[in-house]
């Protein structure tokens, strides 16, 4: 292990800084090294983030990583040895497949410390996808983001106790916080979302609109509450998200909406700038994924605003939801459950509902902050280079 005397130059490597949890948890990181002394790089695609780099003390770096072809790949990872030679790079952390797999020849041939972070489900439903993911386990140290996520790198990828490290994401309870988010931010959120500010009662969905993420079961759950008049309250729900590009899903939403005579209560909302505001609003947020999420990042932002949540009972919502404490959980797949918790959330009482979120927030407070989960990559990064960047931030104000 080299101990750095100098400041440290940690760069990440991902595809793209677009919307996403691995793009926020990049600028997450940005902010913590550069807050404790490290000179943060980014090297990726475009996107709506590539501003937050610079804002954050870093700087970024275009590079088109996300192509996945050998010789794509190789390309990428003479680019990367460039930048490790030319940047005096410290530390490179990989966040992504095609990113890793260049990052990791490059470190190779330079001697240069490599971390990766496990972040999605990446299934292995094709032969060579194990190969291809494998890259991920292959870090000096390996990040997993829930323990759902470390038990498969444990079982089915080999990576053992010492280089593993299991960091849950985070929320970032100042800005989601029930108390800091003002009438004029929720105005405009009802507004772009074509809501009268009538009394009806918001039932949120934030997820990108794909199949896997469920939107088509909450709105079968919603069509059964409905026609089985479970509850008398005026209620709207808005799915918050953008489709991938050229998709036709959000226009099968719309059809499936209108074939079950919900059209009316439903809003499709795109991309949200202000989900802190959005989740202020809202009377609960419902995560129906249909595949296990690894983190779910949504679920622990809503519980920091001190939101019900009702979570799909697989994946990391084992870790973050405790049924009836913290949140509801319901069998994966099961529409009439859901509908069931979507109508109790709605008949409950204020104080209810109250009692919920605010153990919930409390949840997060002791687990699942953004700056713990900064501080214990910062650890990590310590461990490979010697240095105390742990120490540097937590002497930050």
């Amino acid at each position: 292990m080299k101990t750095f005397t100098s400041r440290p130059v940690i760069l990440q490597v991902l595809p793209t800084l677009d919307a996403g949890g691995v793009e926020r948890g990049t600028i997450e990181m940005v902010q913590a090294i550069a807050e404790a002394g490290g000179l943060p790089l980014v090297a990726s695609a475009e996107g709506r983030l590539v501003p937050k780099v610079t804002y954050y003390g870093g700087r970024h770096i275009p590079l088109d990583l996300g192509r996945k072809s050998p010789l794509a790949i190789l390309r990428n990872a003479i680019r990367l040895k460039s930048i490790i030679a030319s940047e005096g790079v410290s530390l490179v952390h990989a966040r992504s497949r095609a990113p890793a797999w260049a990052a990791k020849l490059a470190c190779r041939r330079k001697k240069t410390p490599f971390v990766t972070t496990w972040h999605g489900v990446h299934n292995e439903n094709f032969p060579g996808k194990k190969a291809y993911n494998a890259v991920l386990s292959e870090g000096d140290r390996v990040i997993a983001i829930s323990n759902f996520i470390a038990d498969r790198l444990k079982r089915d990828y080999g990576v053992n106790d010492e280089r593993l490290r299991t960091i849950p994401r985070g929320a970032d309870t100042l800005q989601f916080d029930p108390e800091a988010v003002r009438g004029e931010r929720v105005r405009a959120v009802l507004e772009s979302w074509n809501i009268d500010d009538d009394g009806a009662a918001i039932i949120l969905m934030p997820a990108r609109l794909t199949e896997w993420k469920g939107q088509g079961l909450l709105l079968d759950a919603l069509a059964i509450m409905q026609r089985e008049q479970w509850t008398t309250r005026p209620w709207v729900c808005v799915l918050v998200g953008s489709a991938p590009k050229k998709s036709g899903f959000p226009n099968t939403l719309e059809a499936q909406a209108r074939e079950l005579g919900i059209a009316s209560h439903i809003r499709f909302g795109g991309h949200c700038s202000d989900m802190p505001a959005a989740l202020a609003l809202s009377e609960m947020i419902v995560v129906p994924s249909l595949r296990p999420e690894p983190f779910g990042r949504v679920v622990v932002e809503a519980q920091a605003m001190a939101r019900p949540v009702i979570v799909a009972a697989h994946g990391a919502a084992m870790e973050t939801v405790r049924h009836g404490e913290t949140g509801l959980l319901f069998p994966p797949g099961d529409a009439r459950a859901l509908a069931e918790m979507i109508a109790a959330t709605l008949e409950a009482s204020v104080e209810q509902r109250m009692a919920l979120g605010l153990a919930a927030r409390e949840n997060v407070l002791a687990h699942y902050t953004t700056r713990s989960m900064q501080q214990a990559t910062l650890g990590v990064y310590d461990e490979l280079l010697g240095t105390t960047l742990v120490v540097n931030r937590a002497a930050t104000p």
